[in-house]
């Protein structure tokens, strides 16, 4: 008896394609969530020393704002740590956050995620 395998290429295929979408997706959004890191690094980095150069508080947050163009800026939490004045000699750090989902091709299945950097310069 000999056995027909017409269909077997098309299920093959449809279990597959599903698969091989979802890792497409999954790439190309984490590759999204890395450049919003390295952005958020590289502007962290700028407005820290900002304000170790003497820059208000208010300053620096503008600024971050400003520079920060991997995403929507208004969502960015932006701290200097220690707040106001700051003396020669002592060290100031700028911390900011942006919320991020990862998956967001998927809608409400996405995953939130937050990140997060910091970076400490020298008062001069």
């Amino acid at each position: 008896m000999i056995r027909r395998e017409n269909g077997q290429s098309t299920v093959e295929f449809a279990i597959l394609v599903p698969l091989i979408f979802f890792l497409l997706i999954g790439v190309v959004d984490f590759g999204r969530v890395i450049h919003s890191q390295l952005q958020l690094e590289l502007v962290t980095q700028d407005a820290a020393r900002m304000a170790g150069l003497g820059e208000s508080d208010a300053m620096v947050t503008s600024y971050a704002i400003d520079n920060f163009n991997a995403g929507d800026a208004s969502q960015l939490s932006v701290s200097v740590s220690p707040s106001g004045e700051k003396d020669p000699g002592t060290y100031v750090t700028v911390e900011i956050t942006y919320p991020e989902q990862i998956f967001n091709p998927l809608g409400d299945y996405a995953l939130p995620f937050t990140v997060k950097t910091s970076s400490t310069t020298r008062v001069e």
